[in-house]
């Protein structure tokens, strides 16, 4: 498959890299994005720059995507310039988070004219993207799955096989990013809670590392992006958000109760509503900080009232 030209659409902060990962390794690529500038600093040694999805799908067999919200999924796949059309397109894997239904719908006008899908959305965020150690959950074809592996395994190092039914790892993914930004919330709040009562950021997450507390929050953003005051961990707050309320979607389509979940979803959307829509989805400890008037910031700890 190395020798294969390969369809990436959508070149944003992960799916820059994890185009550039697949380009590294030997893949040919066919490449789209809206953006002209983005397009033209791509680096490979066998790169064409196409101008819709469906030319990509022109020219690649199997095309990737990496997209920003169901509705931009949607106009890619089966748009009037969508993929759906392309003449070559024979799989299409979908490495977005777009949600159960817009992957379903997806899913079964692709499927209707003999273009397999993979659904198959990535954790990890740009640092996994960079490395190629994300997480990848797949649902689709299990004869595609195997097929499309070695593949996949350039982008992630841990790829779990979901199921049969596309639109299964989309609900498995806003699940795990429903816990995450819950984890990252409460975090906050209990590191702001620490610092007001004098506790130094830092020692406290070397505690909670190494104790029940410890969370993704804890290891691998704390330190990283927070405390040191960088917030630059590439999820933007407003991608955050979009995936709590896929989450919600689903809950509420499947009838589940969001006893606990559904503060989650209104404290990311006070967030929203303050202004943070386009900064790092770590700069949410800024809204807790201020209620708190403190900062929790590494080597001191500062009253901000």
């Amino acid at each position: 498959m190395s020798g294969t030209r390969i369809g990436f659409i959508g070149l944003g902060a992960m799916g820059f890299h994890m185009a550039t990962r697949l380009a590294e390794a030997g893949y040919p690529l066919a490449i789209f994005d809206v953006r002209k500038d983005v397009l033209e600093s791509f680096q490979g040694d066998d790169v064409s720059i196409h101008p819709s999805s469906k030319e990509v799908a022109d020219h690649a067999e199997i095309v990737l995507a990496s997209l920003p919200s169901p509705g931009v999924s949607k106009e890619v796949a089966l748009g009037q310039d969508g993929l759906i059309h392309g003449s070559r397109i024979k799989i299409y894997i979908d490495l977005s988070t777009t949600g159960e239904s817009a992957a379903s719908e997806i899913g079964e006008a692709l499927l209707s004219k003999g273009i397999q899908v993979l659904d198959s959305p990535v954790s990890g965020g740009v640092p996994g993207a960079q490395k190629g150690t994300l997480s990848i959950m797949i649902a689709g074809d299990k004869a595609v799955y195997d097929q499309c592996h070695p593949m996949l395994s350039r982008l992630g190092s841990k790829i779990f096989y979901i199921g049969g039914k596309v639109g299964q790892a989309q609900a498995m993914k806003v699940i795990n990013n429903l816990l995450s930004s819950a984890a990252l919330a409460l975090t906050s709040e209990a590191m702001v809670l620490g610092v007001k009562a004098g506790l130094d950021p830092s020692v406290m997450i070397d505690v909670l590392n190494v104790s029940t507390g410890r969370n993704s929050a804890t290891q691998d953003k704390f330190k990283q992006f927070i405390i040191n005051r960088k917030f630059d961990y590439g999820f933007k707050t407003s991608l955050a958000y979009k995936d709590i309320k896929l989450y919600q979607d689903l809950a509420e389509k499947l009838q589940v109760p969001l006893f606990m979940g559904s503060n989650i979803v209104n404290f990311w959307r006070y967030v929203l509503t303050q202004g943070g829509n386009d900064e790092d989805s770590t700069c949410v400890i800024k809204y807790i900080e201020q209620w708190a008037g403190v900062e929790v910031a590494e080597n001191h700890k500062k009253e901000t009232n």
